[in-house]
């Protein structure tokens, strides 16, 4: 994580020479993802760096008043500490009833990526823009729905950042409404959404993740990991955005620490040939870290995203490390977890944590 600043506001801290996308009504989608006739905001080489401003949702949305001001003055955070982007989109509208809460940057379009292509995401860094974020659960979503929110409004849980007596970065919540905050939970920053446009006339809805990426919510892709998206448009158009200061997986009430952060990433291509070699052919997204590769599952069926996770794991292993598929299959039963990203965004998520070193070890005979 970078190093925390207070409020970084547009343009500000950027060094120099970088190239820079701030968002704002200009450069960003407000409940819906880009598709192939959206035109670049972007364009980049391969091998660029770029340094991405991305907005939190919350407390721009009608049921916080749409009036972000407004709202994070409720829970004492002065004017000058609410980033002018967010007052700018929720005056300005344009997001229909239909459509997805997020706030997407981009598109950023990537010279010679091609479909059959994979997009490559390097997620270098990522800082927190504000000290504070929001936890939400709506009326018919999360992992309770009907018996959570008990109340009949939808719940908004404010929640401070700040550091603890090791002077570690926390999220702090207190155990009851209008109490001292007595609960501490590290801080992990990643984007919830990053992908790739589909290849449709119209955009696709913000929440539901799918083979373009999207709304992924998978915690582990925290800065220095990468993401491997299948191009499904010339330039691949990627985007950015859903910033979370932390979440648990399932992130069960529906969002996890909403908060706006700035992403520095760095975009790459691997060619269709090259990619089949090293992956087989991918359904959809995968992470990987220094230690994992992460190949993902993706349904409205947890069971069916489950097996479907599965499947491209088995499948992944076969490509890059020459697997029978009854033995990659017998290795993921013995020595790799399933995790279940999300089950909340309407297509749930699983993926699986493959650790690199297994097909580092050598043998002592």
């Amino acid at each position: 994580m970078g190093e925390y600043a207070g409020v970084l506001r547009r343009g500000e801290g950027v060094p120099d020479g970088a190239t820079y996308l701030p968002v704002g009504t200009d450069t960003a989608l407000w409940g819906r993802l880009p598709a192939r006739n959206d035109a670049p905001v972007l364009t980049v080489d391969r091998g660029a760096t770029v340094v991405v401003d991305t907005l939190s949702h919350e407390g721009l949305l009608p049921d916080q008043g749409s009036d972000p001001v407004a709202f994070f003055a409720g829970h004492g955070v002065s004017a000058d500490a609410v980033l002018a982007e967010a007052s700018e989109l929720a005056s300005r509208g344009g997001r229909g009833e239909e459509d997805g809460p997020h706030v997407v940057t981009g598109p950023i379009a990537v010279r010679g990526a091609k479909p059959g292509d994979l997009l490559v995401v390097d997620l270098l860094d990522f800082t927190p823009r504000v000290p504070y974020g929001v936890i939400s659960n709506r009326h018919g979503r999360g992992a309770l729905p009907g018996e959570m929110p008990s109340s009949p409004d939808n719940v908004s849980v404010f929640t401070g950042i700040g550091p603890d007596t090791a002077g570690q970065w926390r999220g702090w919540l207190p155990g009851r409404d209008g109490g001292r905050p007595t609960t501490g939970f590290p801080l992990a920053p990643f984007m919830g959404i990053i992908g790739v446009a589909t290849d449709t006339d119209e955009r696709a809805h913000s929440v539901p993740p799918g083979a373009h990426g999207g709304n992924l919510d998978i915690k582990e892709l925290v800065a220095d990991t990468r993401v491997y998206l299948p191009v499904q448009v010339p330039g691949a158009l990627a985007y950015l955005g859903d910033p979370h200061f932390a979440q648990g997986d399932g992130e069960v009430a529906l969002t996890a620490l909403e908060a706006s952060l700035r992403a520095t990433v760095r975009f790459d291509v691997v060619p269709q040939r090259e990619a089949m070699r090293a992956f087989g052919e991918l359904a959809g997204p995968l992470g990987q870290s220094a230690d994992y590769l992460m190949p993902t599952g993706l349904d409205a069926d947890l069971d069916e995203a489950m097996r479907a996770c599965v499947r491209q794991a088995v499948a992944i292993l076969s490509a890059r490390y020459g697997m029978e598929a009854h033995l990659a299959y017998a290795y993921l039963s013995a020595a790799t977890d399933f995790r279940i990203s999300q089950v909340v965004d309407l297509v749930q998520g699983v993926h699986a944590m493959i650790r690199i070193s297994d097909f580092e070890a050598v043998r002592d005979e």
